[in-house]
């Protein structure tokens, strides 16, 4: 099979750092004794990808507690054909337009997805709009406002692939067994064992009061909810599961910030370089590091092949 990609742009998506991200898999992926891969916050999913790819897991689960993402898997999943069918009707009549009339094409089809809301059955015409809007609004992104109402603006493409036939196709292959479910991150618990690995990607804490981007759904995600999670990662802890974690890295703009040491206290961890892509302004797309957070010694320190871009800080 061809490299699968994520379907949609995703704010903090994890593609360009899957290669530091696999160097802190546990071993047990590797060799087989993890059975079960959960992520309690899919987003645009390039770890749950990446790892269907590369290792054998006899079960996979995937929650998010924006709805409409899971439709859009769940569609992929069960009706990838009438998804495409969608999509490529879409593209033809988009590319076909000039420039004022794909904003208003755009903007068309915004008001008609703001119009309604998902029942709990699958939709397909709603996934292609949500499809549709991901890769054609300004930058990619996925942001509603406090009513739920999503409110980016239409992007300047030249040529935006909307309907990646092959891509979808493939990934609907590959996450044929993978149950996807809406809903808050601790739903996962019932399913967590000592055969089991999570990885937790949720909203990063903001680096300053301007960078601050969690509006993925019209819920904010604080820092008592950072603590909410860091807490909840303990207790799936003492159930010997293998969890890492992503987040922001406040020493980036403050030195003397231990939020995360503190909250994770005991843990490991771990710096890793990325590139900031989520910016109106290209110049504030530079390079800065984010924390990965595990429960594990690193098999980076069993293998003695540590990059130099990554640092690992233990903890006591």
């Amino acid at each position: 099979m061809e490299v699968v990609k994520p379907f949609v742009k995703w704010a903090g998506g994890k593609n360009s750092l899957i290669p530091q991200l696999t160097k802190y898999y546990p071993l047990e992926l590797k060799d087989g004794t993890i059975e079960r891969y959960i992520e309690p916050f899919v987003g645009g999913g390039a770890v749950l990808i990446d790892i269907l790819q590369k290792y054998e897991v006899k079960e996979a689960y995937a929650f998010d507690i924006n709805k409409d993402l899971i439709n859009c898997y769940n569609v992929i999943k069960n009706n990838v054909e009438s998804l495409i069918k969608e999509l490529d009707e879409k593209e033809k009549i988009f590319i076909a337009l000039n420039s004022e009339d794909r904003q208003k094409y755009f903007y068309d089809i915004r008001t008609e997805y703001n119009s309604y809301q998902l029942n709990e059955n699958i939709d397909v015409k709603r996934a292609s709009e949500f499809i549709f809007l991901n890769r054609t609004c300004f930058n990619g992104l996925y942001r509603v406002n406090k009513d739920g109402k999503f409110n980016v603006p239409c992007g300047k493409y030249k040529n935006p692939t909307i309907c990646d036939a092959k891509n979808l196709r493939n990934l609907s292959k590959l996450i044929k067994n993978v149950v996807f479910e809406c809903g808050d991150y601790q739903k996962s618990e019932s399913l967590v064992n000592d055969n089991t690995f999570v990885y937790f990607d949720p909203p990063y804490r903001p680096l300053s009061v301007t960078s601050g981007f969690t509006s993925y759904t019209k819920e904010d995600f604080n820092d008592e909810n950072q603590k909410e999670l860091a807490n909840y990662y303990s207790k799936l802890s003492k159930k010997n599961a293998k969890l890492m974690l992503s987040n922001s890295n406040p020493k980036n703009v403050n030195e003397e910030d231990d939020f995360f040491e503190n909250i994770y206290k005991g843990f490991n961890i771990n710096e890793v370089s990325a590139k900031r892509m989520i910016n109106a302004n290209a110049k504030g797309r530079g390079e800065i590091s984010e924390l990965l957070i595990t429960n594990y010694e690193e098999q980076s320190i069993w293998n003695s092949q540590t990059s130099s871009t990554i640092k690992m800080i233990a903890l006591a």
